[in-house]
Protein backbone atom coordinates (compact mmCIF):
# COMPACT_ATOMS: atom_id res chain seq x y z
CA UNK A 1 0.00 0.00 0.00
CA UNK A 2 2.47 2.57 0.97
CA UNK A 3 6.70 2.74 0.85
CA UNK A 4 7.46 3.22 4.77
CA UNK A 5 11.16 4.00 5.79
CA UNK A 6 11.73 3.56 9.32
CA UNK A 7 15.12 5.34 10.67
CA UNK A 8 15.80 3.94 13.90
CA UNK A 9 19.04 2.82 16.25
CA UNK A 10 16.66 0.61 18.26
CA UNK A 11 16.94 -2.54 16.14
CA UNK A 12 14.53 -4.34 17.96
CA UNK A 13 12.11 -2.01 17.65
CA UNK A 14 12.12 -1.33 14.04
CA UNK A 15 12.23 -5.28 13.10
CA UNK A 16 8.81 -5.40 15.39
CA UNK A 17 7.66 -2.55 13.50
CA UNK A 18 8.56 -3.59 10.24
CA UNK A 19 6.97 -7.15 10.75
CA UNK A 20 3.92 -5.08 11.52
CA UNK A 21 3.74 -2.70 8.81
CA UNK A 22 4.61 -5.85 6.27
CA UNK A 23 2.22 -7.75 7.64
CA UNK A 24 -0.28 -4.60 7.28
CA UNK A 25 0.45 -4.71 3.56
CA UNK A 26 3.38 -2.29 3.19
CA UNK A 27 7.01 -1.55 1.52
CA UNK A 28 9.56 -1.54 4.51
CA UNK A 29 13.12 0.02 4.51
CA UNK A 30 15.29 0.89 7.11
CA UNK A 31 18.25 2.72 8.85
CA UNK A 32 19.99 2.33 11.88
CA UNK A 33 21.52 5.81 11.64
CA UNK A 34 20.91 9.30 10.92
CA UNK A 35 23.37 9.58 7.83
CA UNK A 36 22.56 6.34 6.65
CA UNK A 37 18.02 7.79 7.02
CA UNK A 38 19.00 10.61 4.70
CA UNK A 39 20.42 8.22 2.30
CA UNK A 40 17.67 6.33 2.05
CA UNK A 41 15.13 8.92 2.20
CA UNK A 42 16.61 10.45 -0.99
CA UNK A 43 16.79 6.68 -2.81
CA UNK A 44 13.33 4.94 -1.46
CA UNK A 45 11.45 8.75 -1.72
CA UNK A 46 8.92 7.30 0.75
CA UNK A 47 5.01 7.98 1.19
CA UNK A 48 5.92 8.25 5.22
CA UNK A 49 8.96 8.20 7.29
CA UNK A 50 9.08 7.11 11.02
CA UNK A 51 12.14 8.81 12.23
CA UNK A 52 13.74 9.01 16.27
CA UNK A 53 15.60 11.36 17.50
CA UNK A 54 18.48 10.19 19.27
CA UNK A 55 20.50 8.61 16.84
CA UNK A 56 24.53 8.06 16.17
CA UNK A 57 26.14 9.98 13.45
CA UNK A 58 23.18 12.28 12.60
CA UNK A 59 19.95 13.26 15.07
CA UNK A 60 16.37 12.75 13.92
CA UNK A 61 16.36 16.48 13.64
CA UNK A 62 19.40 17.16 11.38
CA UNK A 63 17.56 13.69 9.07
CA UNK A 64 14.59 15.80 8.97
CA UNK A 65 16.15 19.39 8.12
CA UNK A 66 18.55 17.62 5.72
CA UNK A 67 15.78 15.74 3.55
CA UNK A 68 12.67 17.95 4.06
CA UNK A 69 13.08 20.00 1.14
CA UNK A 70 13.57 16.69 -1.37
CA UNK A 71 11.02 15.03 0.65
CA UNK A 72 7.54 15.97 0.49
CA UNK A 73 5.89 12.87 2.48
CA UNK A 74 4.52 12.98 6.02
CA UNK A 75 7.40 12.57 8.97
CA UNK A 76 6.44 11.20 12.76
CA UNK A 77 9.09 11.25 14.83
CA UNK A 78 9.42 8.80 17.75
CA UNK A 79 11.54 10.06 20.59
CA UNK A 80 11.86 8.96 24.78
CA UNK A 81 11.92 12.83 24.87
CA UNK A 82 8.86 14.75 26.40
CA UNK A 83 9.61 18.42 27.00
CA UNK A 84 7.03 20.93 24.96
CA UNK A 85 10.57 22.76 23.46
CA UNK A 86 11.66 19.30 21.58
CA UNK A 87 8.23 18.77 19.99
CA UNK A 88 7.82 22.34 19.08
CA UNK A 89 11.26 21.83 16.94
CA UNK A 90 10.40 18.61 15.54
CA UNK A 91 7.35 20.74 14.42
CA UNK A 92 9.53 23.48 13.37
CA UNK A 93 11.41 21.58 11.34
CA UNK A 94 8.80 20.12 9.15
CA UNK A 95 7.65 17.06 10.80
CA UNK A 96 3.96 15.94 10.60
CA UNK A 97 3.45 13.92 14.16
CA UNK A 98 5.48 13.30 17.37
CA UNK A 99 4.75 10.04 19.73
CA UNK A 100 6.48 9.32 22.49
CA UNK A 101 8.53 6.58 23.86
CA UNK A 102 7.39 3.99 25.21
CA UNK A 103 4.40 4.07 22.82
CA UNK A 104 1.46 1.32 22.40
CA UNK A 105 1.95 -0.45 19.23
CA UNK A 106 -1.71 0.10 18.03
CA UNK A 107 -1.33 3.65 18.74
CA UNK A 108 1.62 3.97 16.53
CA UNK A 109 -0.24 1.99 13.99
CA UNK A 110 -3.34 3.75 14.09
CA UNK A 111 -1.31 7.23 13.45
CA UNK A 112 0.64 5.91 10.65
CA UNK A 113 -2.45 5.21 9.00
CA UNK A 114 -4.14 8.71 9.98
CA UNK A 115 -0.87 10.32 8.53
CA UNK A 116 -1.16 8.36 5.23
CA UNK A 117 -4.76 9.13 4.95
CA UNK A 118 -4.24 12.52 5.28
CA UNK A 119 -1.84 12.39 2.63
CA UNK A 120 -3.81 10.73 0.18
CA UNK A 121 -6.30 13.17 0.72
CA UNK A 122 -4.12 16.34 0.23
CA UNK A 123 -2.67 14.77 -3.27
CA UNK A 124 -6.28 13.79 -4.59
CA UNK A 125 -7.23 17.47 -4.10
CA UNK A 126 -4.00 18.66 -5.63
CA UNK A 127 -5.47 16.38 -8.74
CA UNK A 128 -8.23 17.49 -9.13
CA UNK A 129 -7.23 20.97 -8.71
CA UNK A 130 -4.80 20.42 -11.87
CA UNK A 131 -7.62 18.47 -13.74
CA UNK A 132 -11.19 19.48 -12.51
CA UNK A 133 -13.44 17.32 -14.91
CA UNK A 134 -13.40 13.29 -15.28
CA UNK A 135 -15.27 12.13 -18.78
CA UNK A 136 -16.14 8.24 -19.09
CA UNK A 137 -17.64 7.99 -21.93
CA UNK A 138 -20.94 10.35 -21.67
CA UNK A 139 -19.81 10.42 -17.73
CA UNK A 140 -18.98 13.52 -17.06
CA UNK A 141 -17.84 14.30 -13.01
CA UNK A 142 -16.67 17.80 -12.52
CA UNK A 143 -14.64 17.66 -9.55
CA UNK A 144 -14.73 21.43 -8.65
CA UNK A 145 -18.34 21.66 -9.28
CA UNK A 146 -19.33 18.46 -7.86
CA UNK A 147 -21.63 17.75 -10.05
CA UNK A 148 -22.01 14.39 -11.84
CA UNK A 149 -23.91 14.63 -16.14
CA UNK A 150 -24.45 11.74 -18.35
CA UNK A 151 -24.57 13.69 -21.70
CA UNK A 152 -26.18 16.88 -21.07
CA UNK A 153 -28.43 15.13 -17.86
CA UNK A 154 -27.53 16.10 -14.52
CA UNK A 155 -27.68 13.32 -12.16
CA UNK A 156 -28.96 14.04 -8.90
CA UNK A 157 -26.81 12.63 -6.34
CA UNK A 158 -26.54 13.34 -2.51
CA UNK A 159 -23.62 14.27 -1.60
CA UNK A 160 -22.22 10.75 -0.21
CA UNK A 161 -23.37 9.47 -3.14
CA UNK A 162 -21.42 11.88 -5.01
CA UNK A 163 -18.20 11.27 -2.97
CA UNK A 164 -18.26 7.48 -3.71
CA UNK A 165 -18.78 8.14 -7.38
CA UNK A 166 -15.99 10.41 -7.64
CA UNK A 167 -13.78 8.71 -5.56
CA UNK A 168 -13.72 5.57 -7.52
CA UNK A 169 -13.52 7.41 -10.47
CA UNK A 170 -10.62 9.06 -9.60
CA UNK A 171 -9.15 5.62 -9.19
CA UNK A 172 -10.11 3.73 -12.09
CA UNK A 173 -9.46 -0.26 -12.15
CA UNK A 174 -8.79 0.12 -8.12
CA UNK A 175 -10.56 -2.35 -5.55
CA UNK A 176 -11.78 -0.54 -2.48
CA UNK A 177 -13.51 -2.28 0.42
CA UNK A 178 -16.95 -1.12 1.68
CA UNK A 179 -14.63 -0.31 4.95
CA UNK A 180 -12.13 1.83 2.89
CA UNK A 181 -15.00 3.90 1.11
CA UNK A 182 -17.05 4.38 4.15
CA UNK A 183 -13.51 5.56 5.77
CA UNK A 184 -12.60 7.73 3.50
CA UNK A 185 -16.10 9.61 2.81
CA UNK A 186 -17.41 9.64 6.16
CA UNK A 187 -14.32 9.95 8.02
CA UNK A 188 -11.90 7.77 10.55
CA UNK A 189 -14.04 8.68 13.41
CA UNK A 190 -17.40 8.39 12.11
CA UNK A 191 -20.08 6.01 13.92
CA UNK A 192 -22.16 4.10 12.23
CA UNK A 193 -21.86 0.89 9.76
CA UNK A 194 -19.77 0.35 6.63
CA UNK A 195 -22.93 -1.23 5.60
CA UNK A 196 -24.21 2.19 4.39
CA UNK A 197 -21.88 2.17 1.44
CA UNK A 198 -23.61 -0.45 -0.29
CA UNK A 199 -26.75 1.24 0.02
CA UNK A 200 -25.25 4.56 -1.66
CA UNK A 201 -23.74 2.74 -4.23
CA UNK A 202 -27.01 0.89 -5.12
CA UNK A 203 -28.75 4.21 -5.29
CA UNK A 204 -26.33 6.04 -7.11
CA UNK A 205 -25.47 3.25 -10.12
CA UNK A 206 -29.76 3.24 -10.28
CA UNK A 207 -29.17 7.03 -10.78
CA UNK A 208 -26.84 6.74 -13.49
CA UNK A 209 -28.61 3.75 -15.41
CA UNK A 210 -31.34 6.13 -15.54
CA UNK A 211 -29.88 8.81 -16.87
CA UNK A 212 -28.59 6.27 -19.49
CA UNK A 213 -24.97 5.54 -18.59
CA UNK A 214 -23.37 2.58 -18.86
CA UNK A 215 -22.64 0.35 -15.62
CA UNK A 216 -19.49 1.74 -14.55
CA UNK A 217 -19.12 0.83 -11.15
CA UNK A 218 -18.12 -3.10 -11.13
CA UNK A 219 -18.36 -5.42 -8.17
CA UNK A 220 -15.53 -7.74 -7.02
CA UNK A 221 -17.38 -9.97 -5.12
CA UNK A 222 -15.99 -10.71 -1.76
CA UNK A 223 -13.50 -7.91 -1.73
CA UNK A 224 -15.20 -4.58 -2.72
CA UNK A 225 -15.85 -2.17 -6.29
CA UNK A 226 -13.91 -0.63 -8.47
CA UNK A 227 -14.58 2.06 -11.29
CA UNK A 228 -15.00 0.07 -14.52
CA UNK A 229 -16.26 2.99 -16.85
CA UNK A 230 -14.73 3.54 -20.32
CA UNK A 231 -11.99 5.11 -20.73
CA UNK A 232 -10.90 8.55 -19.06
CA UNK A 233 -11.12 11.63 -21.89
Amino acid sequence: MAKILIVDDELALVDLLAQKLTSAGHEVFTASDGKAGVAEARAAQPDLIILDIMMPELDGYGVCEAIRDEVACPILFLSARQAEADKLRGFSLGGDDYIEKPFGMRELMARIEANLRRERRTQGAERASRRPRLYYGAICIDLRARTVQVGSEAVALTKHEYEIVAHLAMHPGQIFSKGQLYEQIWGYDAEGSADVVVEHLRKARAKLKAAGAADCIATVWGIGYRWAGEGAS
